[in-house]
């Protein structure tokens, strides 16, 4: 793969919240979990773990937990990334913290970029009610639960949302 190919993947990724009725197959998420392994992390300590969930009264409970958002509750799979505070903590103490949840962050964009390369679609979703989520998948109180990641078989939108330039994100040595 050229540069300009992976350019080309990260630019044709987009949210997508409805999704066909094809099941995505074991195989596929285990592709997407693989690639995730492949992930940077502090330390090399892969403070993250994933909940996979196929079920539909879980989906459904995880909907509600998500303000009621329906993708996720329509979504043939959902990933739900944690950050693991144990693994990242016993180096790093308290800013083990912080590392676990990019560490969580990172993997689950190496999902999403991993998903979209199979020919699925995904949405991030991060507005959630981190207690409900914990208690619907019954979490160790050392994990948190960073995003759900909805993923199916759909069409990305004909047409892409806006962005920023980059030269609106970037500075040069200092603000």
């Amino acid at each position: 793969m050229d540069s300009s190919d992976f350019f080309g993947l990260c630019a044709g990724r987009s949210s997508v919240r409805e999704y066909d009725d094809e099941p995505v197959t074991d195989d596929e998420i285990g592709y997407v979990l693989k690639c995730a392994g492949t992930a940077p992390s502090a330390g090399n300590l892969e403070a993250w773990d994933v909940v996979v969930v196929r079920d539909d009264e879980t989906k459904e409970a995880l909907s509600e937990a998500a303000f009621s958002q329906e993708h996720i509750r329509l979504a043939p799979v959902v990933l739900a990334v944690c950050a693991n505070y144990v693994r990242s903590m016993s180096r790093y103490g308290e800013r083990g913290i912080l590392y676990g949840l990019e560490d969580a962050t990172i993997a689950c964009t190496y999902m999403m970029l991993a998903a979209h390369s199979r020919g699925l679609v995904t949405c991030w979703t991060g507005a959630f009610d981190d207690e409900a989520v914990r208690e619907v998948l019954d979490l160790p109180q050392h994990s948190r639960p960073v995003s759900l990641l909805a993923v199916g078989k759909g069409h990305a939108p004909a047409q892409h949302t806006e962005r920023m330039s980059i030269g609106e994100h970037v500075h040069r040595d200092t603000w």
